[in-house]
């Protein structure tokens, strides 16, 4: 038996407790604070985004901070208070915490909420993280593009409460497991970002080319070209998120060009009613979608070989280009440096980036003849899968490590309730 199990069984031999969430502790809702407000230094302070980008299940310490005339109306935090976000794009990240374990006093904004409360902060902060949690928030949720559970909907939600001793002896037990997990992750995203760069350097190598010719026939066996030369570019139409249905035609959205799509897809995320995709331009096998619009440089140019038998509907912030190569070298080659060395003097704007169809045309590109091509896809396909697979290789041994940590957490955090 566990030293937990033993805890449990001598001071909750008939279960744990359940307690509504605003039976034990304080909530207060944030307000205020865009990113504006913002200074080099003054009081601490958490925006509601951060939590999902940068905080962890605690912190002592804020990565942003606000003028103390800012701070002052604000909702204060002290150490010990968990701070919740109460609106995300999707239900799995709304209501991440983050226990406040720094010594000074520190502000948050809207979004967010404090919970303050009199019990381990970490141990909270560890159970907004489990499956029984997630449940519940679900059942709290309101929204469809944006998710939001208010404060007194986050006060409902019914949180197991063992006494102090057996909480802290939970959070011990995750601390050292987490730091653990962290220890092992981080050697094996070391050793992953070491195979990322040799995939990288050998991507780039074999998509390098001279213009040569056959000897015998003086034929070209590599042509250098431009991008107009080879295809045509399509521009997408408009469509938004809002148009989005359960079934239908497939589309591409060019956001999820960079948060959903890898280099090749067969099926998409997204649909769109029959009669609008007949209105909208689409993309057929073997097309590359192209987005043109993105907040980066880096963002612009990136492409997605469309390989599925339908055609899908594209958006007007991206481009089509239709072609008659392999569709995962196209893929492949919109990925090098030769490439991205190029777009980048075709990009225009200053907040949000833009390459025309005219710019990308412009960009050159050495073509081999069709068995090479085919061959630098069947090598580059392996690299690939050792890089992004994550049935594959060390991002599936990453994802084995995450899993194996959730869950023993969970089952750390899950108990009989008592009667």
């Amino acid at each position: 038996m566990s030293h937990i199990a033993r805890l449990i069984a001598e001071l909750c031999p008939e279960g744990i407790e359940f307690k509504a969430l605003g039976d034990i502790a304080e909530l207060v809702r944030g307000n205020g604070m865009p990113k504006s407000d913002f200074t080099e230094s003054g009081v601490g302070c958490i925006h509601y985004g951060q939590i999902y980008t940068h905080y962890g299940v605690w912190t002592t310490e804020t990565i942003s901070f606000v003028a103390p005339e800012t701070a002052a109306p604000l909702a204060k935090v002290d150490k010990g208070d968990l701070i919740i976000t109460n609106t995300s794009e999707n239900v799995e990240d709304v209501c991440k915490a983050v226990a406040w374990l720094g010594s000074s006093q520190i502000v948050i904004g809207g979004h967010a909420t404090v919970i303050k409360h009199a019990q381990d902060p970490k141990y909270l902060s560890y159970y907004f993280r489990t499956p029984d949690f997630l449940a519940q928030k679900k059942k709290q949720a309101t929204g469809t593009k944006v998710i939001d559970v208010s404060a007194k909907s986050l006060a409902k939600i019914r949180v197991p409460v063992p006494p102090l001793e057996i909480q802290r002896e939970i959070v011990r037990v995750l601390d050292s497991f987490t730091q653990l997990e962290a220890e092992l992750e981080a050697e094996l995203e070391a050793e992953l970002e070491a195979r990322r760069r040799q995939y990288k350097y050998y991507r780039d190598a074999l998509l390098t080319f001279d213009e040569r010719t056959d000897s015998a026939s003086k034929q070209a066996i590599i042509r250098w070209t431009t991008l107009s030369e080879i295809g045509k570019f399509t521009r997408g139409r408009r469509f938004t998120n809002k148009d989005f249905v359960e079934s239908g035609v497939g589309c591409i959205h060019y956001g999820e060009i960079y948060t959903h799509y890898g280099l090749f897809a067969s099926k998409t995320k997204s649909f769109v009613r029959p009669e609008l995709a007949a209105t909208l331009r689409l993309a057929k096998t073997g097309d590359l979608v192209i987005a043109g619009t993105g907040e980066s440089v880096e963002d612009i140019g990136k492409a997605v070989a469309w390989l599925g038998v339908d055609e899908v509907a594209v958006h007007d912030d991206c481009y089509i280009f239709s072609h008659s190569l392999n569709p995962k070298f196209m893929a492949y080659f919109f990925q090098s440096s030769h490439f991205n060395e190029q777009k980048i003097k075709h990009a225009a704007g200053a907040k949000m980036i833009r390459v025309s169809s005219e710019g990308l045309g412009k960009i050159r590109i050495y073509v081999p003849a069709i068995e090479e091509q085919e061959r630098i896809v069947t090598i580059l396909d392996k690299f690939d899968a050792l890089v992004n697979d994550l049935s594959f290789g060390l991002p599936a041994e990453i994802k084995a490590r995450r899993q194996q940590y959730e869950h023993y957490r969970d089952r750390l955090l899950t108990f009989k309730e008592a009667a």
